[in-house]
């Protein structure tokens, strides 16, 4: 098989790689363990992995976003070698928010607020000399607020100050505690024995966003503090890089597949946000096609957007 473009997308829990033909169809979606540095396991086994399964392709060009990029010298030269030491041809290297932010945007104007395990915001007014700002994205020791792992956090925070009596929520603790699968004098051990404490956190993101869509007033609060967070995000983001209202805004991250969270963000924003034209992996793979030189235009973007819709539910 010959003439293909590679595009990666790696956050703090998991890795989608697609493989994509000239006329935008989807040769082949990979799911892979997360290529953050920062992690537990061998990121760079992981990638070597990936290299091997696409094995003898004629691969025109590939683009990886991947977490940390441009924010740790070391762990971007790391990436960047690592890259080159697999994928020889036409590769670039690019943090994880941006290629989300090329997806939603396919090249124009706009501000992305990525929440997944982590957070972050990006942003530029889509001209060739326009600056890319990104605000946020701090990792989980002292920022990435308003994200899963934020989320997660936030929780067991409240959890400790039920189980202490110093703010007692029985319903809301009572069922994270379910969900979780323990009890309450187990709650430290829980989390000191993850075996990977960071995706462990972040998972409990999907309970609490449960708890709020049942009504929970603890959950909702919480949902609601993350939107906040996130918007404050965006906006600063937008506002740097010399956006003007009103705001053009678009999303990634499983915090997303909770409709309180871009719900309140609109109400908080005064606008609502634009779907993102393609998803994260599809930035990715856009930016790819375009180095490699092919001919790109709206029905190429929507024609992959639908191929990617499918292959990803």
């Amino acid at each position: 098989m010959s003439g293909l473009v590679l595009g990666v997308d790696s956050g703090g829990t998991k890795t989608i790689a697609a493989l994509v033909a000239p006329d935008a169809g989807l040769v082949a979606l990979q799911r892979l363990p997360s290529l953050d540095p920062t992690a537990d396991g061998d990121w760079a086994a992981v990638l070597a992995t990936l290299a091997s399964d696409i094995g003898d392709v004629d691969l025109q060009a590939s683009v990886f976003g991947l977490p940390f990029h441009g924010e740790v010298d070391d762990y971007s030269a790391a990436q960047i070698a690592a890259v080159r030491r697999h994928f020889p041809r036409n590769a670039v290297v690019e943090n994880d928010v941006r290629i989300a932010f090329d997806g939603a945007f396919a090249g124009g104007a706009g501000a992305l607020i990525l929440a997944g395990t982590g957070s972050m915001a990006w942003a530029s007014l889509g001209q060739p000399d326009s600056p890319h700002v990104r605000v946020g994205g701090w990792g989980d020791i002292f920022g990435d607020e308003g994200s899963a792992y934020w989320l997660g956090r936030e929780a067991l925070t409240m959890l400790s100050r039920h189980v202490d009596g110093r703010e007692p929520s029985p319903t809301f603790a009572g069922r994270m505690f379910a969900a979780m699968g323990i009890a309450p004098d187990q709650l430290m051990a829980w989390c000191y024995g993850l075996d990977s404490r960071r995706a462990g956190i972040a998972g409990l993101a999907r309970p609490v966003a449960a708890l709020a869509a049942d009504g929970d007033d603890m959950a909702g609060r919480l949902i609601e503090r993350a939107a906040a967070e996130l918007s404050e995000q965006l906006v600063t983001a937008w506002r740097r890089c010399g956006g003007t209202a009103p705001i053009r805004w678009s999303y990634a991250g499983g915090v997303f597949n909770t409709a309180a969270v871009p719900n309140h963000m609109a109400t908080r924003l005064g606008v609502s946000p634009s779907a993102p034209r393609l998803p994260p992996v599809g930035g990715a793979t856009l930016r790819a096609a375009r180095l490699a030189g092919w001919a790109v235009d709206d029905v190429w973007i929507d024609r992959l957007g639908a191929a990617l819709q499918v292959a990803l539910a």
